[in-house]
């Protein structure tokens, strides 16, 4: 066989490999096909299913940036209601002597969660039905690595059918690395700007990371006796700020606590997976150029890529991004139901 019927045969068996990882295209969900760039042959799954943060907007704006800007093919996948419409507004609670009227929550596209390099997960106290909460924890258990945004370390109303040796994992505090024990700013008051950890400064997802603002509170994820867990380790705090304008003055009775680290996830059969998690991370949060600089480098961390992080890499939008504001009070905020296309 000469050399040039031999290259042409690896390009079809090789293009053809690529062509079965990758996510198709639904109008359930979102995907994006990664153009020029570091991230070239990685699959990045990005969940979002919450009710108050607007992940439904932020979710396809990262996405686009990590597929455009860095070449990682992108899908997003959105919890919707029974309609299949995105829907922000499902309780999570079922209503007083109304618990058989209650519905599930749901996620399509989950099955494709075997193909990802890496999930970024926005959920809240979701109930979703046991082959969906399986196929998560399949990807939890699969040695792969994770990020967590804001919510995510409640991101379930029970727990999932995760254990090891026996004990019950719970995602947040287990594999997040802590669980939202309550807003330590002044919910929907303070705002947050971010520190950088100064001993962590040279780590490699802060390359690049100088001036992280948000209008979000910090949460607070572990008892005030104690501290972030061993395992972690805490590259920015957030200090609150008194009102919601950048260049507030710090609140002084509220000391910075950790909002963004990095920890190993150990699995059922010892595999370790590199974790991000990120308590800022609203709709309006991720209009800080440094905080979407921060998630991006951490992508390319959680892929062992950290060598390709460059401190000037675009981070800039691709088309608009105006997200509505955070909260629960949807027909003012302007939050309704829609179908996954709309958000692309």
């Amino acid at each position: 066989m000469n050399q040039t019927l031999t290259a042409g045969l690896l390009l079809i068996l090789t293009t053809n490999s690529l062509t079965a990882q990758l996510i198709p295209e639904n109008d359930s969900w979102l995907t994006y096909r990664g153009k020029q760039g570091p991230g070239k042959g990685k699959q990045i799954i990005l969940i979002s299913a919450e009710q108050e943060y607007r992940s439904e907007q932020s979710m396809p704006m990262l996405a686009k940036i990590l597929a455009f800007r860095h070449g990682f093919d992108c899908t997003v996948l959105f919890g919707v209601n029974e309609n299949g419409q995105v829907d922000p507004t499902m309780p999570v609670y079922p209503k007083k002597d109304q618990e058989k009227n209650f519905k599930n929550h749901s996620i399509p596209g989950l099955q494709h969660l075997e193909k990802a390099d890496l999930v970024i997960f926005f959920t809240r106290l979701l109930t979703l039905p046991i082959d969906q909460q399986e196929q998560i924890v399949n990807y939890i258990d699969s040695g792969k690595p994770i990020i967590g945004l804001r919510t995510a370390n409640h991101g379930f109303r029970r727990a999932l059918p995760y254990k090891i040796k026996g004990e019950q994992v719970r995602f947040g505090q287990d594999v997040l690395g802590g669980t939202f024990l309550g807003h330590h700013g002044n919910w929907h008051r303070d705002s947050t700007k971010g520190i950088l950890v100064d001993k962590n400064k040279n780590h490699p997802i802060l390359r690049g990371v100088k001036d992280v603002w948000g209008p979000s509170d910090v949460y607070r994820t572990y008892p005030k006796d104690k501290g972030l867990p061993a395992d972690c380790t805490a590259l920015v705090l957030g200090q609150p700020l008194i009102g919601r304008e950048y260049g507030g003055k710090a609140n002084p009775e509220k000391e910075p606590l950790p909002i963004a680290w990095v920890k190993e996830w150990k699995t059922s059969q010892g595999q370790k997976a590199r974790v991000f998690h990120s308590t800022m991370a609203s709709g309006k949060d991720l209009q800080s150029r440094d905080l979407r600089r921060l998630i991006v480098n951490a992508s390319y961390w959680c892929l062992n890529r950290e060598t390709k992080i460059s401190a000037d890499a675009n981070v800039e939008y691709v088309g608009s991004y105006e997200p509505l504001v955070s909260g629960f009070n949807y027909p003012q905020l302007g939050v309704t139901p829609k179908m996954p296309q709309e958000y692309r």
